[in-house]
């Protein structure tokens, strides 16, 4: 309608013919707008083509038949409604013409001083400057319904900071009462220092800012969402503010709820999740942080199948997600795995959340850790098989003892009825003897498994025992086996057979033999262990009293993790056939067991193995609790314990905190370095596992001495081969404490190294 080549429909309002032929004749020269001209020359016909018909733009002469002057301006301007009016007259009157444009006409056109060009240009410009005022009256209009139904509270401000324009008040305050104040003279005094503040600072840096502020209403305090931005005029310089705000006291409200549920889930141990239906992780709470090692911060929007589980649980997840999503809940166990790599054992308990409308929207996972649980479960079931193979064992050695007996018997009558027999027979006769007698040892080891046979028990130093013990490996095994042995003087006595122990001992240096055809070390140590509630907690077998403990330890072959759990088992031998009966160590296992003790190892292939025989110590006069062995308290030094298992790290922390010990807790080498650069000036000892993920102790330790040449280390380990004793002993750490370790042990152990 604006554009050239468009059409543009007018309504003259003209009385005068010639002005009428006039105006014609001037619109006709012009070739780039085509223009319908529609004429009348009264008021009365004016307002009749208005309510008939639709026109672009109105040309209008104050000087009617029916109508005269500023009249007739008002009556066509009201009925006009949107139709722009350019008046065309005759009258040269500048107040008349300054009152029609305030009044809405969109020019003033004084007749013969005007072209054709002219004249549809301003017609153009009246068209297009309705249409854009009319768009801003839209605008507007929608503007205000939006702000009169919705909470924002808007105003500008002076540079004084006066209120000059409010909509949707605050506070209960009405428009007149806030037009013209400050902040200071509406609300409480400290507030409004915090909100000129604000302003000011934008005032000053021309930069818009948002925040949150708190406003007290006398009776409570509200909490606003705050945008402050400049406002400047046509020449750019800043004339005072436009602020917005919203009440967000509810949020408020309904976030400290959340952030105070958030904190009692947070007290709790359990590891407490919540996902969305495409597995992102939503909330991760601080039991999560310190069971799987992964902070909050770290895994927010990320999938958690792909940082806590392994393929081989996803098929698993999916049952588990089903049943979630059909039942609302799923039950448990899962193997996760830990940010270092450590597999992790949880009872998982599922929940699904619905929103307002009842749909599925997330999922609530708490994960209990029973990995040590577990570990125990196996223990427990170990030794309850053994238990049942022993019974099967003694039930079947009975009857072979029986099945062996006359065979036994008769090749030696028969011996003695037939004395002139020939070479042949009297071979023959050997031969069936020979092997009944090997038969029937055969039953007595199984026997000793099954039930421990029941010697002459006498109070024995164990000392002797491993001398004799040692004195013949010496002298049997190759020279490429090296021996080695460490015995205390006041190693403590204890009450068994001394045939049967031996037995033990040969039977294991026996297998340590085995395992290192091409020569190694062997070491057979032997030590005084008092064992309390902490360490009987470590071992399931354990007992609280006084032990002796003798470890015999190779740098041979190791032992697989997949059979390593059933060494013990009569009959099972991993050596070629003719080479091993398989009753070495089942029979090892009955002769401790007959003697109150119990038997624990640890292997690593290609680097050896740990036998470790704990037998109960005889009573004796001199008791066991004497003055070196009485808990030695801490002064608040802090003690950074390095460990991967997390029941190691809990008991170690209770007892070192019990005893006025401060602990910091690190669970791989790289975790450790760090915490160690953070607080070295504090801490006064490391507790080293030397078998941990991501980063093994020795490493660790070798940077932690570049980091203070001065630290001073604890080394601990379950398997303790030549190896890392040469490994700790290059990187400067001569003090190495044995897995499980006793409370005492531990006190004793970092007294020896801070004094």
């Amino acid at each position: 309608m604006v554009i050239a080549g468009k059409t543009i429909k007018v309504l003259l309002v003209e009385d005068n013919p010639g002005d009428v032929f006039l105006l014609q004749a001037l619109l006709t020269e012009v070739t780039t707008t085509v223009v319908d001209l529609i004429t009348v020359e009264r008021l009365s016909e004016a307002l009749n083509s208005l309510r008939q018909d639709i026109f672009d733009v109105i040309l209008l002469d104050l000087s009617l038949p029916d109508s005269q002057g500023w009249d007739t301006f008002l009556a066509v301007l009201h009925r006009a409604q949107a139709t722009p009016i350019i008046i065309l007259t005759g009258t040269d009157d500048e107040n008349l013409t300054i009152r029609a444009m305030q009044e809405g006409a969109q020019d003033y056109l004084i007749k013969g001083q005007v072209t054709g060009d002219v004249l549809v240009r301003s017609m153009r410009y009246a068209i297009e400057r309705q249409r854009i005022e009319e768009a801003l009256r839209h605008s507007e209009e929608r503007f205000r319904v939006a702000l009169q139904n919705s909470p924002i509270f808007v105003y500008n401000q002076d540079r004084e900071l006066r209120y000059t324009w409010v909509y949707n008040p605050f506070l209960g305050f009405a428009v007149e009462e806030m037009l013209g104040k400050r902040d200071e003279d509406l609300i409480d005094p400290g507030d409004a220092q915090r909100l000129t503040q604000i302003k000011i600072s934008v005032l000053n840096s021309c930069i818009s800012t948002r925040a949150e502020v708190s406003i007290y209403t006398g009776q409570e305090t509200r909490y606003y969402d705050l945008t402050v931005e400049p406002l400047r005029n046509e020449s750019q310089e800043i004339v005072g503010i436009t602020c917005a705000s919203i009440d967000i006291s509810e949020r408020k409200q309904a976030e400290a709820k959340i952030h105070e549920q958030a904190a009692l889930l947070d007290i709790t141990t359990d590891a407490i999740c919540v996902r969305d239906l495409e597995n992102q992780i939503l909330f991760w709470s601080h039991g999560a942080e310190t069971l799987y090692g992964w902070q909050a911060s770290e895994v927010y929007g990320k999938n958690a199948n792909e940082i806590l589980l392994t393929e081989q649980q996803l098929p698993d997840l999916e049952a588990a997600f089903l049943q979630v999503i059909n039942q609302g809940k799923w039950q448990g166990e899962l193997t996760t795995v830990s940010k270092q790599g450590q597999k992790i054992v949880v009872s998982s308990r599922w929940s699904l959340v619905s929103d307002e409308q009842g749909r599925p929207k997330s999922i609530l996972i708490v994960d209990t850790d029973i990995t040590e649980k577990k570990l125990l479960e196996t223990k427990l079931f170990r030794t309850q098989r053994l238990e049942s193979i022993g019974t099967l064992a003694s039930g079947i050695a009975h009857d072979l003892n029986n099945i062996l007996t006359p065979i036994l018997a008769g090749a030696q009558l028969l011996a003695l009825k037939f004395p002139d027999a020939d070479d042949r027979t009297q071979l023959l006769l050997e031969i069936l003897e020979t092997n009944a007698r090997r038969g029937s040892d055969l039953v007595k080891q199984v026997l000793s498994f099954a039930r421990g046979v029941q010697g002459k028990r006498i109070n024995l130093q164990l000392r002797h025992i491993i001398v004799e013990v040692t004195k013949i490996l010496r002298e049997t095994f190759p020279k490429s086996i090296e021996v080695y042995t460490d015995i205390p003087q006041d190693l403590w006595m204890v009450s068994g057979d001394g045939t049967q122990l031996h037995q033990v001992l040969m039977n294991l240096c026996v297998n340590a033999h085995d395992a290192m055809p091409d020569g190694g070390l062997l070491q057979i140590c032997a030590e005084n262990l008092l064992i309390d509630d902490n360490y009987a907690r470590m071992n399931l077998e354990a007992h609280t009293g006084p032990y002796i403990v003798v470890s015999v330890t190779d740098t041979g072959s190791g032992i697989a993790k997949d059979i390593i759990d059933r060494i013990f088992e009569p009959f099972f031998t991993t050596k070629p056939i003719g080479q091993g009966t398989g009753l070495g160590l089942s029979t090892a296992l009955g002769i401790i067991k007959s003697h109150g003790g119990f038997l624990s190892v640890d292997s690593e292939l290609a680097k050896g193995t740990c036998f470790k025989v704990y037998l109960p110590a005889a009573p004796q006069e001199e008791t066991f609790t004497s003055e070196n062995l009485v808990p030695l308290t801490g002064n608040g030094e802090l003690i950074l314990v390095v460990d991967d298992e997390p029941a190691i790290q809990d008991i170690t922390k209770e007892s070192l905190e019990t005893n006025n010990y401060k602990t910091l807790i690190a669970s791989d080498g790289i975790e450790a370095i760090a915490l160690y650069a953070q607080h070295m000036d504090k801490i006064s000892v490391v507790l080293m596992d030397l078998m941990l993920p991501a980063l093994d102790g020795v490493t660790a330790i070798r940077t932690l001495r570049k980091i203070n040449p001065q630290v001073k280390i604890v080394a601990t380990s379950g398997l303790m081969s030549s190896s890392k004793l040469t490994a700790i002993g290059s990187v400067g750490v001569s003090t190495f404490l044995s897995k499980p370790y006793t409370v005492n042990e531990l006190l004793l152990t970092l007294e020896k190294v801070l004094h």
